[in-house]
């Protein structure tokens, strides 16, 4: 049996409701027979995984790994994931420290296989710390498969206090958000910036985006989305922005005609 989140509504309404039953809705996911299997799994096999070799060779156990970082998509990249996590965190030159997607970087240094001789699936909370993360995960993508708006803007919600409140430059956090996929479309969604907007030059974006986000919320920096109430106000826009892209998507002439041949 597969989880069916209860989405009555669409739009700003939808999201009030979701967070308002939010809490609900994770625990009937968690309690379901198909992730209390996983989390048995996981619980039996991540301390025996003590290299990278072992985790990428365990399929499930992978899977499961991956989900938490929200990297499930590469469940079938054995060779990379191995290469990722051998190569760690802790060197400068590392292919995680090198790929534009800062989540295999959060992935590799999480399991610690290529920076510590005993790696961090030895220590007793690690299953507890992964499991949070994979709970957390599936919930999100079990929400995108009805909306994906809704995937976007948890994932947001979650993950942009942490990036902005990293002791790094205010620019190196917009290289890193920028890096991010989901956090890059949810923000361009949100700043009405296009699609194409990602083939321009890297430094370009980060000083367009920067001058969107002080026009929209009168500062250019991340840190002020530690704020929950200025976090709310990104969140909401985004999800306004989305749907008025919808709508627009449905009204026009490929649309239209696409309607009238289905009937």
């Amino acid at each position: 049996m597969s989880f069916q989140p209860v989405l009555p509504q669409s739009g700003y309404s939808g999201w009030v409701f979701l967070k308002r039953t939010m809490e609900r809705q994770q625990a009937v996911q968690k309690s379901l027979p198909v992730q209390q299997r996983d989390e048995a799994y996981f619980r039996d096999r991540i301390g025996k995984a003590d290299t990278a070799e072992k985790l990428v060779s365990d399929k499930r156990l992978l899977r499961i790994a991956l989900t938490a970082f929200g990297l499930e998509g590469d469940v079938n990249s054995k060779a990379f994931i191995q290469k990722v996590l051998e190569g760690g965190t802790l060197k400068e030159g590392s292919l995680a420290n090198k790929l534009a997607n800062k989540q295999y970087q959060k992935f590799a240094a999480a399991f610690g296989y290529g920076d510590f001789p005993v790696p961090r699936t030895r220590i007793s909370t690690f299953p507890d710390e992964i499991l949070s993360q994979y709970h957390t995960r599936s919930f999100e993508k079990d929400i995108g498969a009805q909306n994906n708006t809704y995937r976007l803007a948890l994932n947001a919600e979650r993950e942009i206090p942490d990036l902005a409140g990293k002791p790094t430059s205010e620019k190196a956090k917009w290289y890193s958000l920028l890096g991010n996929p989901p956090l890059r479309e949810m923000m361009q969604t949100a700043l009405g910036l296009p699609k194409s907007f990602a083939a321009i030059d890297i430094d370009q974006q980060v000083s367009t985006i920067q001058a969107k986000t002080e026009a929209a919320f009168g500062s250019s920096g991340l840190v002020q989305f530690r704020d929950p109430a200025k976090l709310d106000a990104l969140i909401r826009r985004f999800i306004l922005r989305s749907e008025m892209q919808d709508q627009a998507a449905a009204l026009s002439p490929a649309a239209a005609a696409l309607s009238l041949l289905r009937r």
